[in-house]
């Protein structure tokens, strides 16, 4: 079985290389252009009628959302996340759906705030970093107290964060601002994946530099782009 992952570099499919890459499962790359606006191709959206990145082809059909393909293949390879009977299941499920529901969510609108409040980005860049703020620091108080999140078994929710630490870092909402440095928690179990094989072989795939999470910069590809 070899999956088939839609991707751009550095776009949230990163995130779903990374579950690939730990779980040690084959799989091919094809490139959504996003300069040429790929996306919105009738043949990418057969696959996403959404027209989002990531989309994988899987031997049930083609699976997109982020949160969604986690599950779907921590369920089908039996890793990154707490197994259905698990008592930890309920708590890891509310805080990867929190993750992917709001902060992802309310992330998007920080490095877009023109597409959902045109000619008022500013007032809506005022308050959404203060929420994005306070989801950080719910996350960061759950980091370290449960083995799915900054434990020592990387988990799905790990491969999430990490990439929308680097992310809000280096994009969106004007300069500098998040400081990640009220995150230590999360930005240790960021620093640890760097040390991790999956990381290396995405930093190479999609040219994130040698420390992406922790000193990330914008990423210089080998094809494709970012944005």
């Amino acid at each position: 079985m070899i999956y088939t992952l839609h991707y751009a570099p550095d776009n949230a499919s990163l995130i779903i290389r990374l579950a690939l890459e730990e779980l040690g499962q084959p799989y091919r790359t094809a490139l959504v252009d996003r300069r040429a606006r790929a996306q919105d191709s009738a043949a990418y959206r057969a696959l996403n009628p959404a027209g989002l990145i990531p989309v994988i082809e899987t031997p049930d059909g083609p699976v997109s959302e982020t949160a969604a393909i986690l599950l779907w293949l921590s369920e089908r390879h039996g890793a990154l996340a707490p197994a259905p009977g698990d008592p930890a299941r309920g708590a890891f499920l509310k805080w990867l759906f929190f993750t992917s529901n709001t902060l992802h969510a309310d992330l998007r609108i920080a490095f877009y705030p023109d597409r959902y409040a045109p000619g008022g980005e500013a007032a809506l860049l005022a308050g959404i970093k203060a929420r994005l703020a306070s989801h950080f620091a719910l996350l960061e108080a759950e980091c370290g107290r449960h083995d799915w999140l900054g434990g020592e078994r990387v988990s799905g929710l790990d491969l999430y964060l990490a990439p929308l630490m680097r992310w809000a870092q280096i994009y969106g909402a004007g300069p500098r601002w998040f400081d990640a440095a009220r995150y230590p928690r999360l930005m240790a179990m960021a620093g640890a994946l760097e040390n991790r094989a999956s990381v290396a072989a995405a930093i190479r795939a999609e040219g994130l530099g040698r420390a992406p999470f922790t000193a990330p910069q914008p990423c210089d590809p080998p094809e494709g782009s970012a944005l």
